[in-house]
C-alpha cells in the first residue's frame, strides 16, 4: 500500500468517526448530524444551492457572504479544492451542510482536501444529515436565520442554541458590501485586441466575471464600493459595471445615488444579479425578498414568447418588482 493511499484511508476513518453538529433553524427545527470543517459556533441565513459540480465556485463566491449553504447534491468534495478555480481570495459562506462528504480526493487537478480548507479558514459545517429534507422544509417555510454547533457549543442547550439564532443578524436590512469589496483599486487587462475599458465596482465580484470583461478586450478596472461618481467618470471609461453580491439592495442607498449620478453624466451601464437590483431601485422601482431565492447552476428557466426552456445559473435572494 502507497503512503499516498495510506493517508486516504486514515482519511477517511476520520470522517467516519466525526463528533456531533446540530444544525438548528429559527423556527426550532434540529438536524443533528456530524461535524464538518472546523468545529464551533457560526450563524447565518439558511439557503440551499441547487448544483451538483461546482462546490469550490459557490463556497469562494462572495455573494454567499452572511449565509449557511447547504448543498442538496447529496455528495461533496469528492474532487477536492485548488487554487485556479477560486472564485475570490477566500471562501465566504457562514457554514456549510453536505449530506454525505467524499472520504476520497480523486482528481488530478487537486490540491487539497475541501475539508482542509473549511478547516484552514475556519468554516464550520455539518454533514450527515437529510439535506433533501432541510431544503423541502425551507421551500416551504422560507429561508431563515440559522446555527452550526459542534465542539464545545454542541453541549449548550437546545434553548440556548435557539436564543443564539434568534439574535442573530437577518438578510432584510443588511448591507455586506463593505466586507467583500475590495480595498484598492486594481486593472486587468484585456486579453487579446482591446476594444475598450470598463469601470467594475466590485460589490462581490467573482474571478471569473473579471475574466470574461477581459477576454472580451476590455481593460477592466475594479473599484471599491466606496468610490464616487467623480472617480468612476474620471477614469473615462466605455462603460460602468455593477457586479453581484451579498445583502439586501433596499440597504445600498448610496450605491443607488452613485449609479443614478453616472447614468445622467451620459455613462453606458450594465450590472447583473446584485447590479441589475440596483438598477431598478435607480430607475424608480422597488425590490423584495424572495421566499427562498434562486441558487445553482442549474435553474430552469421558461421563456413565454417561445415556450423553450433553458438552463441558467443563478445566485440571488431579492429581486426587482415589476411595475
Amino acid at each position: 500500500m502507497t503512503r499516498a493511499l495510506r493517508a486516504r484511508t486514515t482519511r477517511r476513518c476520520d470522517v467516519l468517526a466525526a463528533e456531533p453538529a446540530v444544525l438548528v433553524l429559527e423556527d426550532g427545527t434540529r438536524y443533528v448530524g456530524r461535524a464538518y470543517g472546523a468545529r464551533g459556533r457560526t450563524l447565518g441565513e439558511a439557503v440551499f444551492a441547487t448544483g451538483m459540480t461546482g462546490y469550490q465556485e459557490t463556497l469562494t463566491d462572495p455573494s454567499y457572504a452572511g449565509q449557511i449553504v447547504l448543498m442538496t447534491a447529496p455528495h461533496i468534495g469528492n474532487t477536492g479544492t485548488n487554487d485556479e478555480d477560486m472564485e475570490s481570495r477566500q471562501i465566504w459562506v457562514a457554514g456549510y451542510v453536505v449530506r454525505e462528504p467524499s472520504r476520497v480526493v480523486s482528481n488530478f487537478r487537486a490540491q487539497r482536501s475541501l475539508d482542509d480548507d473549511l478547516v484552514a479558514q475556519g468554516v464550520v459545517g455539518i454533514s450527515g444529515i437529510d439535506t433533501r429534507a432541510v431544503t423541502r422544509h425551507i421551500r416551504s417555510a422560507g429561508a431563515m436565520r440559522s446555527g452550526i454547533f459542534s465542539g464545545d457549543d454542541f453541549e449548550l442547550s437546545d434553548s440556548e442554541q435557539l436564543e443564539l439564532v434568534l439574535a442573530g443578524a437577518k438578510m432584510r436590512g443588511r448591507n455586506l458590501s463593505a466586507e467583500v469589496s475590495t480595498v484598492e483599486p486594481y486593472t486587468v487587462p484585456a486579453v487579446g485586441e482591446k476594444i475598450g475599458s470598463v469601470a467594475v465596482l466590485d460589490l462581490g465580484v467573482k474571478k471569473s466575471t473579471l475574466e470574461n470583461l477581459a477576454g472580451r478586450g476590455l481593460d477592466v478596472h475594479v473599484l471599491p464600493q466606496q468610490v464616487s461618481a467623480q472617480d468612476v467618470l474620471s477614469l473615462g471609461v466605455s462603460a460602468l459595471f455593477f457586479s453581484n453580491g451579498p445583502g439586501d439592495p433596499q440597504a445600498s442607498d448610496k450605491h443607488v445615488a452613485l449609479l443614478q449620478e453616472t447614468l445622467q453624466a451620459g455613462l453606458p451601464y450594465f450590472g447583473i444579479c446584485f447590479g441589475n437590483q440596483l438598477l431598478g431601485r435607480a430607475l424608480g422601482l422597488d425590490t423584495y425578498k424572495l421566499p427562498f431565492g434562486h441558487r445553482g447552476i442549474n435553474q430552469p428557466v421558461l421563456d413565454k414568447r417561445t415556450g423553450r426552456v433553458e438552463i441558467t445559473a443563478q445566485n440571488h435572494g431579492f429581486a426587482v418588482k415589476a411595475p
